[in-house]
């Protein structure tokens, strides 16, 4: 791959990041080289890169793949190659889920409509989606992730505010979990970057 950082160099950057913030044996493996260098044309805003693999900077990232195969550890890791101000924040859709229970409708507007910081939109990154599952809140039924995704969506036209996150669900369960509407519109928001359905569980 010809690119215009030192790819090599990266890739050694994330692996020893990995060893220290996981695990002594964390090691990238050859088979997902792609998708990092993916990655890192996004996080490192390469634009040459962008053009040959039809990367939208204005869009975020929604990565893709089986359990096991890296999402969550790549993206944590790969954050830290932007700079300070520009990092998101993680989070996890299951503890969202969690805050839930406990404060109700206000967390979907912490998430959405109350995501700035000095006017400026707030980036997060929604790990595991499809972990969480239906909640009730004074007996009512809400799809959390669905209404926070609906309205960061109207937040990303109007304010260009970003989103990214990881998932083990295929697009058909994804619009079977949280309905067309926000199918349709992840098309627009989201640069997919998918592992192959047979990439190995690295916890194995």
């Amino acid at each position: 791959m010809k690119d215009s950082f030192d790819f090599t160099k990266c890739l050694s950057l994330i692996e020893a990041k990995g060893k220290e913030l996981y695990n002594p044996d964390f090691k990238l493996y050859p088979e997902d080289y792609e998708i990092i260098f993916k990655l890192l044309v996004y996080f490192l805003q390469d634009n040459e890169g962008a053009r040959k693999f039809n990367i939208s900077f204005r869009k975020g990232i929604l990565l893709t793949g089986p359990v096991g195969c890296g999402k969550t550890s790549l993206m944590n890791i790969l954050k830290l190659f932007q700079r300070p101000g520009e990092r998101f924040t993680f989070k996890s859709c299951r503890d969202i889920s969690f805050e839930f229970i406990q404060e109700g409708y206000s967390v979907i507007y912490k998430y959405s409509k109350q995501s700035f910081k000095n006017e400026i939109p707030r980036t997060y990154c929604f790990d595991d989606l499809g972990t969480e599952n239906n909640l009730k809140y004074y007996g009512n039924e809400c799809n959390v992730m669905s209404e926070i995704l609906l309205s960061r969506y109207d937040l990303f036209v109007y304010h260009g505010m970003l989103t990214h996150m990881t998932t083990n669900l295929n697009s058909t369960e994804i619009e079977d979990f949280y309905g067309l509407r926000v199918r349709s519109r992840l098309r627009e928001q989201f640069n997919l970057i998918a592992f192959d359905e047979s990439a190995k569980d690295k916890r194995t």
